[in-house]
């Protein structure tokens, strides 16, 4: 069926009443310069007005909160199926979300172990399994034919009169061995056994034993065979050991939810852990002594009368209050902890707070020294030890859902089964395989399925999705995907393409953000939008197929990059540094196989390997957590290591990230990097300002004085919708313009402080040309690739890459200080490669204003323009954590074992 989605005058941000044609069961991507309009069109249009019609589709109920959707701004659109968006970042925040249950795999695993897992005894690990007469007939005949059997149940459960017995058609008791006749008793002795047949096992009796089995089951839940001269043998019609006699419950699904209370651990409610006192937070430098405040808490104001009874109580006991704790004796250090004196302990003073934890500073002041520990009685399983006892293959649930996800596929194609076993299992196991075999291919076969979801990378949950979506076999459905080569490495790039294929191949419209010269080139059609960023872009450069975009002789800027006609060029020379390096000494977190490596300082250094390969426990859980515990006393949780050497040649350490720069729409790029202070006391003065006696802080929306009261500066209000989500409305008393009239009325060249903050950073530069010192700053945010963004863009609207370079322009504008080890994790995510060449250049200003910029990237320009890489991997998981090759780019694409230089040495053009 031929088609096509036909989007006509599209407004919405910087789009230029665009018309766009995407083509039915076609790959499409979407491309251009950052902040050219790719998402508006992709994500604000197409996807949110898939939302709306959606919506339009369900219940009456469901039609009510459509006016809450904004409809995007265009003219028209036509021929659009139900839409999926995949977008590259995690909004999961749960701790009961896993990749296991994200992907339904789990689900699928609590399905199999309930019908065909095998329970295991936990006293005398024996398989313990419900026998039908038949079973137990069989067994019989396996290991003891033509041996005489007596079959008997006990009379626990029933308490007959031998006449009754008789009537029933039984003539016999078993007593200590001996069988007597019922009509010669009275009464039933104590003990006794109601035999229900004698017989030789062989195979023309088996019929026989069967049947007598079936009659001792329909009145007694035990049956005891007894084999002459040997021994007793001893049979439920439950599930029950035959060893200990142990009793057990059938498993159901719900037995292995840990988000179920029939499942959950009754101790840690199934989160796997507890929150406890973890020493290292409350020591965080041990090379500090109880003088200089090593215990962290006892440093706060309210609370250094404790401290000077812990000085005065260490020098009554001896403890030596001047040497650092790391040297202290554990004797001293179990005192510190435990009390002594006048003191009683660290543990005593927070068993003291917990008593006041229904106050609220309190709980916060608490969680700053807690962390979670595996809890004690699931071992961080998150099961009942009932759910644990049932496994298949040898494994159970839990230790399944730890294995590397492509150690799962390997462990289930390896398992074999009954052919009862597989008419039960071959359907779950199907969904099973196909999910698992997806998330190989998207290149996270290094994930367990017990990893939280909320750990994952932005990137990384994308890849999870999508694995997801493909499980789904949904046809005739849009599927939108915000750049899904975030944090995949070269080799893993061609198995995304290719599951991206298979979704278009299912009768699907797949349309792709993306910058990847490799993803556009596979793509059946490309969007470019442009020419510029900001006000300069929104228009479409091209539309059509990519054979004809690299054929015809439109001026593109990306083409230019895909036909090689522009590129970043291989520096012509390797900075050497200041010869001083950090030193990491037995690096171990997570999947890191005790490292020892150098970082050469006034440098740019780029970490790589492949997804999962241990880069960021090294970067950031080792290196950074470290650093910034000593630098600033940040309470970090650090990572395992033995030591970090020359941190005496570097400052301070600044994780530059893609977190946001403020969660409120007073949060703005101008208040972030201080510029906003120069622009207010420009306006304040203006004479008309000085007349009024109005000062830069009434400017400011943050305060008291020119802003709108009504909406605090905000622009709009909040309605609260009792049970429903909140609604936002412009302010009526300001009309969302967030200051006074007086304020507005206040203008500098014909502008008030809305019309400046209005502003692109690009004509704000022009139009502040007789401001230096404000003109210097902006000049900064327009070098790292953001002139096109307003002066005042709400923070929370900025995407992670936009936060990172604003961070990065407030450090290249800060005076004075050097040896500053600057962080960045991924910084090419949502770049252009004319936006990575800015960056580049900015990376390098802060290298020679004699700094180090230490870089985790999977980029193959910024690997190649860095002055040192270190190569991790092989591979990821268990299999990664080895450093493959490490020195130049040169150096490494020379490295055979190292998948990254395999794809350097071309970037290199070696």
């Amino acid at each position: 069926m031929k088609g096509e989605i036909k989007i006509e005058g599209a407004r919405e941000n910087n789009l230029k009443n665009l018309n766009v044609s995407i083509p039915w069961h076609k790959f499409t991507v979407i491309t251009g310069l950052s902040g050219s309009g790719k998402s508006s069109l992709a994500l604000d249009t197409l996807y949110a007005e898939g939302l709306r019609r959606y919506i339009e589709c369900l219940s009456t109920y469901a039609r009510q909160f459509l006016e809450r959707v904004d409809r995007p701004d265009m003219d028209d659109i036509s021929g659009l199926p139900p839409a999926v968006a995949i977008e590259s970042r995690n909004s999961v925040r749960n701790s009961r979300s896993t990749v296991g249950t994200t992907t339904e795999i789990y689900d699928y695993l609590r399905l199999l172990y309930s019908k065909i897992g095998k329970t295991f005894c936990p006293n005398c690990d024996l398989e313990v399994k419900l026998r039908s007469p038949e079973d137990i007939g069989r067994e019989l005949l396996e290991h003891y034919q033509d041996k005489r059997a007596v079959i008997t149940f006990p009379l626990e459960d029933m308490h007959p009169t031998p006449r009754g017995l008789l009537s029933r058609g039984f003539t016999r008791i078993l007593l200590n061995g001996e069988t007597k006749d019922i009509e010669e008793l009275e009464e039933l002795p104590n003990g006794a056994q109601v035999v229900i047949d004698r017989v030789l096992i062989k195979k023309s009796s088996f019929s026989r034993i069967v049947d007598s089995l079936e009659v001792g089951f329909s009145d007694s839940k035990y049956i005891n065979v007894h084999i002459l001269e040997d021994k007793v043998l001893r049979y439920s019609k439950d599930l029950e050991c035959t060893s200990c006699h142990t009793r057990f419950n059938e498993p159901v699904p719900l037995l292995f939810s840990f988000n179920s209370p029939q499942g959950a651990c009754p101790q840690c409610n199934g989160f796997g852990n507890i929150l406890k006192l973890d020493p290292d937070l409350v020591i965080p430098n041990p090379e500090k002594s109880l003088a200089e405040g090593v215990v962290e808490p006892l440093t706060k104001p309210s609370h250094r009368p404790r401290m000077r009874k812990l000085l005065e109580s260490a020098e009554e006991y001896g403890v030596d209050t001047h040497k650092p704790f790391s040297k202290l004796s554990k004797k001293s250090k179990d005192l510190i902890f435990q009390g002594m004196g006048s003191f009683n302990g660290i543990n005593g003073f927070f068993k003291y707070l917990e008593r006041k934890s229904y106050k609220m500073h309190v709980r916060v002041f608490l969680s700053k020294y807690r962390s979670a520990f595996d809890c004690d009685v699931c071992a961080g399983s998150r099961l009942k030890k009932e759910a644990l006892w049932v496994r298949i293959g040898g494994k159970n649930i839990s230790e399944l859902s730890d294995l590397p996800i492509n150690k799962l596929k390997t462990f289930l194609d390896k398992l074999t089964f009954t052919d009862y076993e597989s008419q039960i299992a071959d359907e779950i196991l199907k969904q099973i395989n196909s999910r698992v075999s997806f998330l190989v291919k998207v290149g996270l076969g290094y994930l367990t399925l017990s990893r939280l979801a909320k750990t994952l990378s932005g990137g990384e949950a994308q890849r999870v999705n999508l694995a997801c979506q493909l499980g789904s076999t949904l046809t005739e459905t849009l599927y939108i995907m915000d750049e899904p080569s975030i944090g995949l490495h070269q080799r893993d790039l061609s198995r995304l393409i290719s599951l991206i294929k298979e979704l278009r191949d299912r009768d699907n419209t797949v349309v792709v953000v993306e910058h990847d010269f490799e993803m556009i080139r596979s793509a059946d059609n490309i969007i470019e939008l442009g020419p510029k960023a900001g006000e300069r872009g929104g228009d479409i450069v091209y539309q059509g197929t990519v054979k004809d975009f690299l054929q015809n002789g439109t001026d593109s800027l990306t083409k230019k990059y895909l036909l090689e006609k522009e590129g970043i060029p291989v520096p012509t020379k390797r900075r050497k540094g200041s010869g001083k390096s950090l030193k990491v000494l037995g690096a171990r977190e997570n999947n890191l196989k005790n490292l020892t490596l150098n970082f050469p300082l006034k440098t740019f250094i780029c970490v790589t390997g492949v997804s999962g390969s241990g880069k960021s426990s090294l970067v950031h859980d080792v290196l950074y957590s470290a650093l910034a515990r000593k630098f600033r006393s940040d309470i970090e949780r650090v990572g395992q290591y033995n030591e970090i050497k020359g941190t005496d040649y570097i400052s301070d350490v600044i994780m530059l990230d893609q977190n946001p720069i403020g969660k409120t729409l007073r949060s703005n790029p101008v208040t972030y990097i201080k510029v906003y202070d120069l622009i207010r006391k420009v306006l304040a003065d203006t004479w008309q300002a000085r007349s009024k006696g109005l000062t830069p802080s009434h400017f400011s929306f943050n305060v008291a004085g020119g802003r709108c009261e009504v909406c605090e500066g905000e622009g709009r209000q909040k309605v609260e919708m009792l049970f429903l989500a909140d609604v936002y409305v412009i302010c009526e008393e300001c009309g969302g313009k967030r200051f006074k009239k007086e304020v507005l009325d206040i203008k500098y060249k014909n502008k008030n402080i809305i019309d400046i903050l209005a502003l692109t950073v690009n004509e704000a530069i022009n139009f502040f040309f007789e401001v230096p010192s404000l003109g210097r700053k902006l000049k900064i945010l327009q070098d790292v690739g953001l002139g096109y963004i307003r002066l005042g863009q709400p923070a929370p609207t900025l995407s992670g890459g936009e936060a990172q370079r604003i961070k990065i322009a407030r450090e290249l504008g800060k005076r004075g200080g050097s040896d500053i080890l600057y962080i960045l994790d991924e910084p090419t995510v949502g770049l252009h490669a004319e936006d990575v060449k800015k960056l580049l250049d900015v990376i390098n200003k802060l290298v020679q204003s004699g700094h180090t910029v230490l870089v985790v990237e999977h980029n193959l320009d910024v690997i190649k323009s860095a002055d040192h890489v270190i190569d991790l991997g092989p591979e990821g998981g268990d299999r990664g954590g080895h450093i493959v090759a490490q020195g130049t780019p040169e150096e490494v694409a020379d490295c055979k074992k190292s998948y990254t230089g395999k794809y350097l040495k071309k970037a290199l053009g070696l």
